[in-house]
């Protein structure tokens, strides 16, 4: 039987799932009505974002499993890598 996550990544090809993955660093920031997550993964040079309406509990040190695509971002003219994460859970 597979799991929902087997099921979102076989319907999406882009979507990567990586288990076991610690948080590096976690910073929360007001972004309109929703609060901008970034974290930082041990052993990746790329921030990993989602949105949420709250803030969450500082995954800093934490080991999480995350769904996520990549996604390019311009900042200052310069085009820079980011992974956008639509599933993320800590365990």
């Amino acid at each position: 039987m597979k799991s929902d996550v087997d099921k979102l990544v076989a319907k999406h090809a882009e979507l990567i799932h990586s288990d076991g993955l610690k948080v590096r660093s976690h910073t929360q920031r007001e972004d309109g009505e929703w609060i901008l997550h970034t974290l930082m993964i041990e052993g990746y040079d790329v921030s990993f974002k989602f949105k949420r309406k709250k803030k969450y509990k500082s995954l800093n040190g934490c080991k999480v499993n995350m769904t996520y695509y990549p996604e390019m971002v311009v900042v200052a003219g310069f085009e820079v890598e980011t992974m956008k994460v639509v599933r993320i859970k800590r365990y």
